[in-house]
């Protein structure tokens, strides 16, 4: 059970199904991102890991993916500071992480799911950033090639 407006709370007060209330269903966050070693820029590319489901927009495999994706990143109030930039502009934890509110077309605020794809925030394949690549299709040499201009 969550309280009413509980996104308004400091993060560290959320209950940990709030926490996890928080997330909009984007799925930006699961696709892979290219550091610049020499500007610490990140780019984003059309490469999704290998557990995302771009019809749901969801983890195929939420509750065991630090298992199967080492790599894979785990947002919560104590690690949250130190990820928050690799997170899309337009994420929630992100967004209250630094002092903004979350956007009008989140799920939280519209009480509808599919906000998120009519906002055109979904990475489903059709919404920016477009047609999809799972990580096992790509070289790893090649990833470069699917690198985004600017950012989400």
């Amino acid at each position: 059970m969550t309280r009413p407006e509980f996104w308004t709370l400091p993060l560290d007060d959320l209950t940990p199904e709030e926490w996890e209330a928080l997330c909009d269903g984007c799925g930006r966050c699961c696709l892979l991102k290219l550091e610049d070693e020499e500007t610490a820029a990140l780019a984003y590319t059309t490469i999704h890991c290998r557990l995302y489901d771009p019809a749901s927009c969801r983890c195929g495999n939420y509750a065991l993916r630090r298992m199967l994706v080492p790599g894979c990143v785990v947002l919560s109030p104590e690690t949250l500071p130190e990820i928050a930039a690799w997170m899309p502009s337009t994420c929630a934890y992100r967004r209250l992480h630094e002092g903004r509110g979350l956007p009008d077309w989140h799920p939280l605020l519209t009480g509808d799911p599919a906000s998120t794809r009519r906002a055109g925030v979904a990475a489903d394949g059709l919404n920016p950033p477009g047609t999809l690549t799972p990580e096992w299709e790509v070289d790893e040499d090649d990833v470069e090639d699917y690198a985004l201009e600017g950012t989400l």
